[in-house]
């Protein structure tokens, strides 16, 4: 007998949080993926690893995913350990997640430009602080550190703000807000429509 349906009422009006993810995982990614357990644990890690902050290049352990009510929501509690680590070896020899082993831990990467530097920089044995990432945050980045999550309509607005004006001057634009204590959306664009000459 199969279990009801259970259903999803939806996602609610106003502010809502996002994570931001490539395309790439949508159009190169997800439709090659088959299996179910794989498929969940990669969009999951993705979406942790996402926002996680502090980090050189941010990296999750089993035990941590375990604790994840998400995770356990998603493989169920039957032989999830055996489960977990199971979608997270596929992941691996597919090619989304990287796995670095320090000292007896499995420390997870997202297959990113900063997650192949990190792995590779354990595996000669030096620590993340080591790492010359030389890698500009993107706007979303700054944004969630510097000012808070991201929603839908932000989302749009500093799409088409990365469009239009040069990295350095949007990183520039948030340090000076930040600088100023105006820790708004509002006040950065300010500062970037006044460099551009008012064009926007």
């Amino acid at each position: 007998m199969s279990r009801p349906l259970r259903t999803f009422s939806g996602f609610p009006p106003g502010r809502v949080a996002l994570t931001p993810l490539p395309d790439l995982l949508f159009t190169d990614l997800v439709p090659f993926v088959d299996d179910l357990a794989e498929l969940k644990i990669t969009l999951l890690a993705l979406w942790l690893l996402a926002h996680k902050r502090g980090q050189v290049a941010p990296w999750l352990t089993e035990a941590e995913l375990l604790r994840q009510p998400a995770v356990r929501a998603a493989l169920g509690a039957e032989g999830i350990e055996q489960r977990l680590r199971l979608a997270l070896s596929r992941a691996v020899e597919r090619g989304t997640l990287l796995c670095a082993e320090v000292e007896g831990e499995r420390r997870y990467f997202a297959n990113s430009e900063r997650g192949r530097k990190a792995v590779e920089a354990l595996r000669q044995g030096h620590t993340l602080a080591q790492i010359d990432l030389d890698e500009r945050p993107n706007i979303y980045t700054l944004y969630e550190e510097n000012i808070g999550p991201l929603t839908a309509l932000i989302a749009e607005e500093l799409r088409e703000a990365e469009a239009t004006y040069a990295p350095e001057w949007i990183e520039e634009a948030f340090r000076e807000a930040v600088r100023m204590n105006k820790r708004n959306w509002k006040y950065v664009h300010a500062i970037l429509r006044n460099r551009a000459g008012g064009r926007r």
